[in-house]
């Protein structure tokens, strides 16, 4: 009888043990993409990591109960920064702990990233059917271009790898903004992306919803040495790009204001709706380009009534 009862009373302890509980996280995080092969995953035998490798392993050191997969909203090729962009990603407790509580999921990330030029900024308990790459409304890219020198050598040392030396000579910066205002709007972009695996896939149609060039800033706050630098900032905005876009984009508006294209050749570009009629030696590099933010719909980020309880 003794038996029966202490066999009972584990019963009964197994039965009321807290269920696990699985909880969805979204994450605004950045990094300096210098060092890694670009924001996604890479496998274990490339001698290059991407950032997503290093937030994965991150996630593992809090000892969850489940292998932690990060779904990435926007892909960045390798030396390519980012300010802000987001992930979301499934995190269950053992034992059936309570969820991370938003505060403390960041700061335990950011212990666990170090030494690595990345940084969790925020997170958001959401809803399990939101989705970092799917839910976005828009996604915002900054590139930084610098003339009065033409090689990254002449650059302040905390500049290099962070914005592109176009010339020597002030660019045409009118001629620029009007060849940006052609690509405004819902177009083919097909001229503007690079080849890849997905091509067949995905719609060249795209709507960009901001071409700006503006006066831009040096990273290096003491320009003693180099004053003779200016800064010129080209922001783009729109739902989704093409693979490359931006820096297509970017080299063509550069080459407008260096005079070695036109407005007309813009248009033709645009109108071609060709990725091989785009002049290969005019894509941007990597370097300088920055994502800003990834925007959501506010209501989506708030926690929902169902994964409170």
């Amino acid at each position: 009888d003794r038996e029966r009862e202490r066999e009972t009373d584990t019963d009964m302890v197994l039965v009321e043990r807290p269920m696990a509980v699985t909880a969805r996280y979204l994450i605004y995080f950045q990094y300096c993409g210098t060092s890694y092969s670009g924001v996604m995953k890479t496998p274990s035998h490339q001698p290059v990591a991407g950032v997503q490798n290093h937030l994965e392993a991150a996630l593992q050191r809090l000892r969850p109960d489940n292998e932690v997969t990060v779904s990435i909203s926007s892909r960045t090729d390798a030396g390519v920064h980012a300010h802000c962009n987001a992930a979301h990603f499934d995190l269950r407790r053992k034992n059936g702990k309570e969820p991370f509580p938003e505060e403390l999921l960041v700061s335990g990330l950011n212990f666990h990233l170090q030494p690595e030029p990345i940084s969790i900024l925020k997170a958001f308990r959401v809803s399990d059917t939101f989705h970092a790459r799917f839910g976005a409304r828009s996604r915002t890219y900054t590139y930084r271009l610098v003339t009065g020198c033409a090689h990254r050598s002449h650059l302040p040392v905390f500049e290099r790898n962070l914005c592109w030396p176009v010339s020597s000579r002030p660019l045409n910066t009118d001629a620029m903004r009007e060849a940006a205002c052609l690509l405004l709007g819902t177009h083919d972009f097909s001229t503007f992306r690079s080849l890849n695996s997905e091509t067949p896939f995905k719609s060249p149609l795209k709507t960009l919803l901001q071409a700006d060039l503006t006066p831009g800033t040096s990273i290096a706050t003491q320009q003693t040495h180099h004053s003779h630098l200016e800064f010129l900032d080209l922001t783009f905005r729109s739902p989704s790009f093409l693979y490359k876009q931006v820096r297509r984009m970017t080299g063509a508006l550069v080459a407008v204001g260096q005079g070695r294209l036109t407005l007309r050749h813009i248009a033709e570009l645009l109108e071609s709706r060709d990725s091989r009629a785009y002049p290969g030696s005019l894509i941007a590099p990597p370097a300088g380009l920055f994502l800003n933010t990834v925007e959501y719909d506010e209501n989506d980020l708030r926690v929902k009534d169902d994964i409170t309880g």
